[in-house]
């Protein structure tokens, strides 16, 4: 009888019913069957020993068969012997019957003696590499699969996370399996366990490049799914933080920040677990929209959200574009100088924005009774300016510079101290355009 059928026949026997497991070993009390169990015993760990993994199924499958609670061992090593057997032979059809019987192999253990905690994600590993190209087999794999997240909530190999991906990917394929939205759902459930597993020190890159090439080829995702699907779902169901954080994901990911959708989520995640970057996004869409005072209270959020002088400086300068912009020119200063303290990159922005204050406050500042007075806010962007690297913006401050004759006919000359006055209020040299 070949072992396919003998294997299926034990099945259909412990269905019927066997006496639980014991600890130990458990021979036979009738004489002849206890000497025959010894024997066979001893034959197929002694093939099993000498890799003669074929040889060692046949005594091995009378032990399943005929004394199926003999020891816990029969069925560790059954997977060995099995999986070897499968490895030695090339004929194709012999070759899935020693396949199929390393799974079995797995549920009669289970039944017999449990501890699925500790051989479940075994059996998906055996799974996966003999059925990945099996479009059939391809439903029954996952299943072991999702009973490893169901028993041990986590995988100890990531590299199994990225055949999860896979095996998904080909039901959808192959099957049909899945809604567009179901997919998306499987794939966020499975990157939660590659998150845990990279935050537990594991390399997770294998699994999450098989991610994103396997999404691409998929074609799942464009900002018409996201507004007329997901988004669709969304207002059906405001209050869904799931899909809200899977909208903001793939809208940023696939450059669909422009949708309704998008601004639903976005403002949904900053209103319930808002952070730097859901608040500093509202704010920047505000500020597209020109819409300022909406914007401005964002970016105070967003301040006291960012983690470092860099997301400081960000916002800022941001906030000193909201007074510019709001006419709030001493406001404007006071946030770009503070970028400045910081020290980072952006000081350089904040002196060009600072300079161009400056050079728009000609017409807000001018006396009319001094000339050299009037045209010292030049002198001051000037200054501004040269901190920030700007050379054209340099080159047009000082076109605006009083002339000689200016300072002459004033009494003046070049390098004398002069105070602008008005909200600039900063003493500067005099120095002339000519």
């Amino acid at each position: 009888m070949k072992l396919k059928f003998v294997l299926a026949g034990l099945v259909t026997f412990m269905v019927a019913g066997f006496a639980q497991a014991q600890d130990g070993w458990n021979w036979p009390s009738d004489e002849k069957m206890e000497a025959k169990a010894r024997e066979y015993n001893a034959a197929y760990v002694d093939y099993m020993k000498a890799e003669q993994f074929v040889e060692a199924t046949k005594p091995l499958n009378w032990l399943l068969v005929n004394v199926p609670d003999l020891n816990e061992s029969i069925y560790i090593n059954g997977v060995t012997v099995y999986n070897g057997a499968q490895n030695a032979v090339s004929e194709a059809t012999q070759k899935r019957v020693y396949q199929d019987s390393v799974l079995l192999i797995y549920d009669l253990r289970k039944e017999k003696y449990d501890k699925e905690s500790v051989w479940i994600e075994n059996k998906a590993s055996y799974g996966y590499s003999y059925y990945k190209v099996d479009k059939n087999k391809i439903p029954e794999v996952i299943k072991v699969f999702d009973r490893v997240v169901e028993v041990n909530g986590e995988f100890s190999y990531p590299q199994l996370l990225a055949a999860y991906y896979d095996l998904v990917y080909k039901n959808y394929a192959y099957h049909k399996a899945y809604t567009k939205e179901e997919i998306l759902e499987k794939y966020d459930q499975i990157t939660k366990l590659v998150d845990a597993a990279e935050a537990n020190g594991a390399n997770v890159a294998q699994a999450t490049g098989i991610r994103d090439v396997l999404i691409v080829e998929m074609d799942l995702i464009d900002c018409n799914f996201i507004e007329n699907t997901l988004g669709a779902k969304f207002k059906a169901n405001p209050q869904d933080e799931v899909l809200a954080n899977q909208i903001f994901k793939y809208s940023v990911q696939y450059k669909c920040t422009s949708t309704e959708a998008f601004n639903l989520a976005l403002e949904y995640i900053d209103t319930t677990n808002p952070s730097f970057n859901t608040s500093q996004v509202r704010a920047m869409r505000m500020l597209q929209n020109k819409d300022y005072e909406k914007a401005q209270p964002l970016l105070e959020k967003a301040l006291t959200l960012a983690e470092n002088d860099e997301q400081k400086s960000e916002v800022y300068l941001d906030l000193a574009k909201v007074h510019a912009q709001s006419g709030r020119k001493g406001a404007a200063r006071s946030s770009a100088m503070e970028v400045v303290k910081l020290g980072t990159e952006k000081s350089k922005d904040a002196w060009t924005l600072i300079a161009q204050l400056y050079m728009e406050s000609f017409n807000d500042c001018k006396g009319g009774v001094s000339r050299a007075k009037d045209r010292s806010v030049y002198i001051a962007a000037y200054n501004a300016y040269q901190r920030a690297g700007n050379t054209a913006g340099m080159n047009q401050a000082k076109n605006q510079f009083p002339s000689k004759e200016e300072l002459f006919t004033e009494g003046l000359q070049a390098g004398q101290t002069i105070n602008t006055g008005c909200w600039i209020g900063e003493t500067v040299t005099l120095a002339t355009r000519d």
